[in-house]
């Protein structure tokens, strides 16, 4: 059995179970199957870049090398931010009770990009919590499943039939992009000058 996520609200510690909402849950499935001239199904390769190397599935794999061509195992690597200070890694959210002090806005909550939800159940009472949930009250807190460097932000809250959700996201990050202001054109007052001077044939 999975280990529960433990939430502390009002000073009681309730475990909860997690079970993942896939979007086939929702939408169903729909699998193509491709098969050959003789009727056997086809397996996905990848063609390398030499035009003529077909790597099948499971034959290749990401490696992480120094700038001078070496291999680094991933263990011996330090985690810094883009000034150069070392982060110090985010435990995981079960390896010990997570608070539920922290509530936040429908308009909050909507400005995450939402990668997984999770339908929750637990054998404590969740009466006092519940109770909280259904006036609409949306609960935040860090979370992160193994640990790692920055905790996404987790949502706890009430569907429309009652059903308690976790929402597991990150803040959108927007970028705006508009046309450049037009720069005023510069005439010169020579050039103004040639044109009023021209002979406008027109008139003759």
């Amino acid at each position: 059995m999975a280990k529960p996520l433990v939430l502390t609200f009002g000073g009681a510690a309730i475990p909860f179970a997690l079970s993942r909402v896939e979007r086939s849950d929702l939408y169903g499935v729909v699998e193509i199957e491709t098969l050959d001239e003789r009727g056997r199904k086809c397996t996905l390769a990848t063609l390398a870049d030499d035009g003529k190397s077909v790597i099948l599935s499971g034959g290749s794999a990401f490696v992480t090398l120094s700038p001078e061509g070496n291999w680094i195992e991933k263990k011996t690597l330090v985690p810094t931010d883009n000034q150069g200070k070392r982060i110090t890694p985010v435990p995981s959210s079960y390896a010990a009770p997570v608070p539920l002090n922290k509530t936040v806005s429908i308009e909050e909550y909507l400005s995450h990009d939402i990668r997984a939800v999770y339908q929750i159940s637990s054998e404590a009472d969740l009466g006092p919590l519940l109770a909280e949930l259904k006036k609409g009250v949306i609960f935040e807190f860090p979370y992160s499943f193994r640990g790692g460097l920055e905790p996404d932000a987790g949502f706890l809250l009430l569907a429309a039939d009652g059903t308690p959700f976790i929402a597991i996201g990150c803040p959108t990050r927007l970028e705006f992009v508009g046309f450049d202001q037009s720069a005023a054109i510069a005439v010169d007052d020579e050039s103004a000058g040639e044109e009023d001077d021209a002979v406008d044939f027109s008139m003759m």
